[in-house]
């Protein structure tokens, strides 16, 4: 499945009312830790299909929801199932941990 952009307009429809489970990439364009986790994403949205969704919140952008789920270092990935806050990391995570992750 191909990485969303999330914001506040499009939370609901794509993270609350998911039916698959949605992991949240909550980062920024001038983080370096970022920039290294992009391409692992991207290649685990791609190995997983749609049996999970992967959003991306710039927190620059989207303060709110930074505020929200109370995000104070990036990356921080947060997985929600049925729009229920299920797990939160920070910082880089290799495939294997996103497996572990998510499962």
């Amino acid at each position: 499945m191909e990485v969303v952009k999330i914001t506040n307009d499009n939370f609901e429809e794509e993270v609350l009312a998911c039916d698959v489970p949605v992991l949240l990439d909550f980062w920024a364009d001038w983080c370096m830790p970022c920039k290294m986790q992009a391409p692992i994403l991207d290649a685990f949205a791609e190995e997983m299909g749609d049996r999970l969704k992967v959003g991306k919140v710039n927190v620059d952008e989207e303060a709110a929801l930074a505020l929200k789920y109370q995000i104070m270092s990036i990356p921080t990935l947060v997985l929600m199932k049925k729009g229920v806050f299920e797990k939160r990391v920070s910082g880089v995570q290799q495939t294997e941990d996103l497996k572990k992750l998510t499962e």
